[in-house]
């Protein structure tokens, strides 16, 4: 006798309909997972009573149904139909797809209802193995729904509390081998990601991947701000680049040679704009793009994994369980929501470091910048010029001074004649001034377990380790090992000559900054450091935070005038957007990089003594990659806002409805009407302004204004 099904119909937002039979229904899940069946869209389509449940039980269901199919609310949406599961962010604008094409692994991404990835592959090649993802089937699949909850010591929010859904897929290979996989996926409301999982089994005794084989095939040829690496080994200090995904492919069917560092941002034009990107990097190695096409009709990138600079035939090695990074695509309508977002934090580990009260955020004296100048004005790096920019620091009230290269050799446990590190941190302590120190990577590679403890002992509070230039899976497993034993040690730590931030600091919140940029000390040996590049790289570059772009130059010249020198170094762009980088720039350990003497009696800089190194909350106001951004940041009661214009000059009209109700006296530094031909020259002003209010800004070409909100208490 044919068995009566028994159930629910519905049918989703694909118009496709989906029958949750009786196996579904039981005390436990029956509600929840009439929850996960439903999109904002979903109606009631058949009912059949289920057997042997209670009346009550299905009254509650049907009512639920109703409920939310009448208001349209989005809720927890995971749905499966054959080989074939949905995920769909909490408020229903995103969702992703996995399902199985002629034994291929493949998803695809849509958002509000427009496809943005269109069907591309999933896969991960291990070594003397066909890729696993090719001849698969999905055997199960898992929902489940949670709440990001956690605080964070530095950067652009100091709390979160994001809700996601999420779905775990089972999957195993056709055939005889046998191989198991899972992919772990998660969708938020801007954001979707996945990561591969492979799990202990029979057939596999380790982990050795010799390529990652995830596509992201875009609807449309998008227009992207790509930053274009020459190879593997560098500190990711280039420009970002304005092109489409079809001029990144080679042409006459060569596969493409331009290797795309994350993040990348790009436009989906009629769609949206998103960005590609990873998070959790431990135990792998770091992500690149590539569009390996050769076509012009190509709109695709592939992932390419760092490889091993000792084995170069296997990128990762490691033992089984073994998860890979999360694959993050941020999405949004405005490319202004992703230095908004948490994203990227949000999908690392919970904090490993039971005491962070020695944990601060602030601003340093620096000498490297204007070429160690001493009192008088000459090149002198010595004790005593360090000493110099200490009391420059605590007459200021800066946190921090660096002491930048030169102090130690290839032996970090022992100072040269000229520096005595030691001598100046006891001194700097005796003016409440906290000192980081500069080391060369691979001297805290060799010397990192004996030099860590001597560094607590000496009294410094965190280190600058440069020309790391690598992030192959060793490269990683740096990272991680220098933060877990400088967090033993209390020591901060600042990466320079790096890859790209991660998320790091929310599981080692002693991880304070990153440069992975191209900074200002550019201007030094050429013009590539200009207002145009540091629009764009808020909008890229910023995505994942923590941008030790060095900020602080007061040697505001045209780029007419510009000269690069060492000593006394110029930069391009008026007085007033220098001001601005420190709210417009995510940094908790943020440098005022230039000259002391230069700052002394320069009424200017008092933004730069007033403004913050970490923040309660961010919000990106206007802007756009090629022209110009808003950025405002609160602290405590008090707002601060920075914007930075490229070289066209901009006007528009500033509401100020981000800030709390209340009043405000605005203390306002902007371009001086002769700006354009005297960048130095900067006004300021103060006014009483509220919620209701509007501002008017006037940007000179590479202008800016920098405005702290006082509360009136």
């Amino acid at each position: 006798m044919k068995k009566k099904n028994t159930g629910i119909m519905l049918r989703n937002r694909e118009n496709t309909l989906i029958y949750i039979n009786k196996e579904h229904m039981n005390p436990n899940l029956s509600c929840k997972l009439m929850w996960l069946q439903l999109t904002r869209k979903t109606r009631l389509i058949t009912k059949v009573e289920p057997a042997n449940r209670s009346g009550n039980t299905f009254h509650l269901l049907k009512k639920a149904v109703w409920i939310f199919a009448l208001f349209f609310v989005p809720y927890v949406t995971v749905w499966a139909q054959g080989d074939k599961a949905v995920l769909t962010s909490p408020d229903g604008s995103l969702s992703v797809s996995f399902y199985t094409d002629n034994g291929k692994l493949t998803y695809q991404v849509s958002y509000l209802d427009k496809l943005l990835v269109k069907p591309s592959g999933l896969g991960l090649e291990l070594q003397n193995a066909r890729t696993l993802g090719e001849k698969v089937r999905i055997l199960k699949t898992t929902p489940s729904q949670g709440e990001d909850r956690y605080t964070l010591l530095t950067g652009r929010t100091s709390s979160v509390a994001e809700k996601y859904n999420a779905l775990l897929l089972e999957i195993e290979e056709n055939g005889q081998a046998l191989r198991k996989m899972n992919i772990e996926a998660r969708a938020y409301n801007d954001a979707v990601a996945f990561r591969y999982i492979v799990p202990e089994q029979p057939r596999l005794t380790e982990y050795r991947l010799v390529s990652e084989k995830t596509e992201f095939r875009m609807a449309k040829d998008a227009t992207t701000y790509s930053l274009v690496l020459p190879n593997f080994k560098s500190g990711y200090e280039s420009e970002y680049h304005k092109v489409p995904i079809s001029g990144l492919a080679n042409q006459g069917g060569v596969a493409s040679k331009y290797l795309v560092g994350m993040p990348l941002l790009m436009h989906v034009p009629g769609v949206a704009w998103m960005a590609i990107t990873e998070s959790d990097l431990e135990g792998n190695a770091a992500t690149y793009l590539m569009n390996p096409s050769g076509s012009w009709s190509g709109h695709w990138f592939e992932t390419v994994v760092s490889p091993s600079r000792t084995n170069p035939e296997v990128a990762v090695t490691g033992t089984l369980p073994h998860q890979t990074a999360w694959r993050i695509l941020m999405v949004a309508s405005e490319p202004t929501h992703f230095m908004e977002s948490n994203a990227i934090t949000n999908l690392n580990p919970e904090c490993r470091i039971k005491d962070t009260s020695w944990i601060k955020a602030g601003k340093s004296a620096w000498d490297w910048w204007c070429g160690s100048l001493n009192r008088e004005g000459k090149s002198a790096y010595n004790t005593e010029t360090m000493k110099y920019y200490v009391d420059f620091a605590a007459e200021q009230g800066l946190e921090f001074m660096t002491i930048d290269a030169g102090w130690c050799g290839e032996d970090i446990t022992q100072c040269r004649e000229n520096v005595n590190v030691p001598e100046v941190v006891k001194y700097a302590a005796s003016k409440g001034v906290k000192v980081f120190i500069w080391l060369y990577s691979q001297y805290v590679w060799n010397q990192l377990d004996e030099a860590f403890p001597l560094y607590e002992k000496w009294g410094v509070a965190g280190m600058k380790i440069d020309f790391i230039e690598r992030d192959d899976q060793p490269g990683i497993n740096f990272y991680y090992r220098v933060a877990e034993k400088a967090a033993q040690h209390k020591l901060m730590v600042d990466f320079h000559g790096c890859t790209k931030p991660w998320g790091l600091q929310r599981t080692y919140p002693n991880v304070v900054g990153y440069e992975g940029i191209l900074g200002m000390e550019q201007s030094k040996a050429g013009g590539r450091d200009n207002p145009d590049n540091r629009v764009t790289m808020a909008f890229t570059r910023m995505i994942p935070g923590l941008m030790d772009y060095t900020p602080g130059g007061f040697n505001n010249v045209t780029a007419e005038e510009f000269v690069p020198q060492s000593e006394k170094p110029m930069v391009m762009g008026t007085r007033a957007h220098h001001l601005a980088m420190y709210a417009v720039y995510e940094s908790p350990f943020q440098m005022v990089s230039d000259w002391p003497e230069v700052y002394k009696n320069d009424k200017t800089f008092q933004f730069i003594k007033d403004i913050p190194a970490a923040w309660d909350k961010t919000k990106v106001l206007n802007g756009t990659p090629d022209t110009y951004i808003t950025v405002a940041r609160q602290k405590g009661s008090d707002w601060y806002l920075g914007a930075i214009n490229n070289w066209t000059p901009h006007n528009y009209d500033l509401p100020l409805s981000f800030l709390e109700e209340g009043t405000y006296v605005a203390e306002v530094y902007q371009d001086a009407p002769d700006a354009d031909k005297n960048p130095k020259h900067c006004e300021m002003k103060s006014v009483k302004v509220t919620p209701r209010n509007t501002l008017k800004v006037n940007l000179a070409p590479g202008g800016g204004v920098a405005i702290h909100f006082k509360r009136v208490k």
